[in-house]
């Protein structure tokens, strides 16, 4: 399993094809957001307010609801 990290030394992603694939929509809006930079922004907003953004319950619920055949 190789991973790839960025010049600071974060890890960007995880070459794992097993890992890194959608289960459904869900997980596809997540990828979209992290990369667009969206979800820290929401992320963010969330802590200031101390609430919960969400997010995870809201993949969840896409999944089981427009889950990708295999």
């Amino acid at each position: 399993m190789a991973k790839v990290f960025n010049n600071k030394g974060r890890l960007v992603r995880d070459i794992n094809p097993s890992l890194n694939k959608s289960k459904g929509l869900g997980d596809t809006i997540e990828k979209i957001t992290k990369v667009t930079g969206i979800k820290s922004i929401v992320e963010g907003a969330a802590r200031v307010v101390k609430k919960d953004c969400g997010c995870g319950k809201r993949k969840d619920t896409l999944n089981k609801m427009f889950p990708y055949k295999k």
